[in-house]
């Protein structure tokens, strides 16, 4: 069934002609010389979601009966497009809701309505119950990546547009519960955010190994790295950053599933720099000077100002302090023992 078109004037009943206004043919009434406009209906849509699930609403009658779709209606006269999205959403699904913000808006021409323009809106549940209402007979919420397939192009539109703006928050959120999960066994792994940081040190150690040398081998903190054999000096260096990325790109574990050591390693760090003739701010200088270059290097080689970018840096960042501050303790008390 297809919009009726208009065949009599509402005012005279003449038969109506079409005649073209401003290069567009319009439906027109010879008799009381007067053309009707069909312009596009205003519909409201609601994206009611709760964690990464968005609640859908199947039809009850004409057209797409059966099948799913967002709480979607008209506006009616004199009602503000706002009242009508959660007036809608509690006629369809029970539930009181409070508009958060404008998702999508999107126009169509619907075999059925005609031209219709679909304005989606985010809200949050603040009262009411879920309950299938006079137009629907289910309401169901679906996980974001097992929605069916919508009535409504727009709704489709819409969905995809909210699972776009929030994929940033949700990787964050998914970063940070590894990142504070204490489940380490081999078997899970963990993903976060910052890997694509400890990966890019990993491929370029060597670049932040000679700025650090560089640096060290000039800095009033480090004088007796100055004399130090340089070529040592590098392989040390690389056996730091080394374990760094080993630690941190494999969450505490190295390849084998044993956890990386990171408490013996630098007591026999400390106690060999002892031994050598290191003093210990010079130790501790040298590290901090490590982690500067590394923090330096990601920052201008994998950070933008993006918001999930910056949530990288200050994961990455906290992952560097955790690792360091260990370094520098275990250190102090190898040097201290020696």
């Amino acid at each position: 069934m297809k919009k009726k078109k208009r065949l009599y004037c509402v005012h005279c009943g003449n038969t109506i002609t079409r005649r073209d206004e401003d290069g567009i043919l319009r439906d027109y009434c010879i008799n009381c010389d007067v053309f009707f406009y069909d312009n596009p209906l205003p519909v409201v849509s609601t994206i009611l979601p709760i964690d990464r699930s968005i609640l859908l609403v199947k039809r009850k009658f004409r057209p797409y009966k059966g099948m799913w779709c967002l709480p979607s209606g008209f506006a009616e006269v004199d009602e503000s497009i706002e009242d009508a999205t959660v007036r809608e959403l509690e006629e369809e699904t029970g539930v009181k809701g409070k508009i958060i913000s404008l998702v999508d808006v999107d126009s169509c021409s619907n075999y059925f309505y005609g031209d219709l323009i679909f304005l989606t809106f985010e809200a949050v549940q603040i009262g009411g119950s879920l309950a299938p209402g006079s137009d629907t007979i289910a309401v169901k919420y679906y996980p974001v990546g097992k929605i069916p397939r919508l009535a409504f192009d727009s709704n489709t539109k819409a969905v995809r547009t909210f699972i776009q703006n929030k994929s940033d928050y949700w990787a964050i959120i998914d970063s940070f519960s590894a990142a504070v999960d204490k489940d380490h066994t081999p078997s899970r792994k963990k993903n976060l955010l910052s890997d694509r940081l400890v990966d890019v040190i990993r491929e370029n150690e060597a670049i932040i190994i000679n700025g650090w040398l560089n640096e060290v081998l000039m800095n009033r903190s480090t004088p007796t790295y100055q004399s130090f054999d340089r070529d040592r000096l590098w392989r040390r260096a690389h056996d730091v950053l080394s374990l760094f990325s080993t630690w941190a790109g494999e969450f505490h574990k190295d390849r084998g599933g044993r956890s990386v050591d990171i408490r013996n390693y630098f007591m026999g760090f400390g106690k060999e720099k002892k031994k050598e003739g290191f003093r210990l701010h010079e130790i501790l200088s040298a590290l901090s000077l490590k982690r500067k270059h590394i923090w330096e290097f990601a920052l201008s080689h994998g950070i933008s100002k993006k918001p999930l970018d910056i949530y990288m840096a200050f994961e990455f960042d906290r992952r560097m302090m955790i690792f360091f501050d260990r370094a520098t303790f275990y250190s102090t008390i190898g040097y201290m023992e020696a």
